[in-house]
């Protein structure tokens, strides 16, 4: 299986490595670097270049023995489907190199309205704050991964929802309470709720929560990683 890897730009090579790990989730000794352009200071700031990085995840093999790779700990989903336990298998590789034990399972969830079904993998075990991060950072980085690797395998585009714990659960739920009450508090003050800085995903739960509501209406403004929703009232 081709391996994972991350480009990124940043003025040194400490802070695109510090960039790529915080965007991978993952610990510098899990990836390989590759300097793919130094980048250049120039003259009085002109012809300055910043520098280019590459991370690859390193093979599973790289960092563990056998018996790692094997943990008990960690369940496979009791599944005939090839892609199933491919993302099963994918998620346990991962997390062993993480050293973290847990149980995953994984599951097809309903098509959405353009047809495509999602793979949904759940991670159950102790204490797996880790794998959430701030504002789920981690927890997103590490979707985006398996999402890349099980599409590979696919030869298509394949949706994966990776939750830890029942978090993205509980989070939808938290979301569309919070979408209510500021919408209410938009009717009751006439003037517009700014929410805090959520990813694209947590925005659209926000925006399906309102989009049928008779006096508000939600729009995101903003630049990422600090885009929000704005809960404004309807004219």
């Amino acid at each position: 299986m081709e391996r994972t890897t991350l480009e990124v730009i940043a003025p040194s090579v400490e802070e695109a490595v510090a960039r790529g790990l915080e965007q991978l989730g993952v610990s510098r000794e899990m990836i390989d670097i590759e300097i793919l352009d130094e980048g250049a200071k120039g003259f009085l700031g002109i012809g300055s270049r910043q520098v280019r990085v590459r991370l690859m995840l390193k093979a599973l093999d790289e960092t563990q023995s056998p018996d790692e790779t094997q943990s008990p700990a960690i369940a496979v989903a009791g599944t005939d489907d090839h892609l199933l336990n491919f993302a099963v298998q994918t998620a346990r590789e991962l997390l062993g190199k993480m050293k973290i034990n847990a149980r995953v399972s994984a599951s097809y969830g309903e098509a959405d309205a353009e047809g495509e079904v999602p793979v949904l993998l759940d991670i159950r075990g102790d204490d797996l704050s880790v794998l959430i991060g701030r504002r789920a950072e981690t927890l997103n980085a590490l979707q985006y991964i398996l999402a890349l690797i099980i599409s590979k395998e696919a030869n298509d585009w394949v949706q994966v929802s990776v939750d830890v714990e029942g978090y993205r659960a509980r989070r939808e739920r938290q979301l569309r309470q919070l979408a209510i009450r500021m919408a209410e508090q938009a009717q009751r003050t006439g003037k517009r709720q700014v929410l805090e800085p959520m990813s694209a995903a947590e925005r659209r739960i926000v925006h399906l929560e309102l989009r049928n509501h008779p006096d508000v209406f939600s729009e995101s403004v903003g630049d990422e990683p600090n885009r929000k929703v704005t809960i404004l009232l309807k004219k």
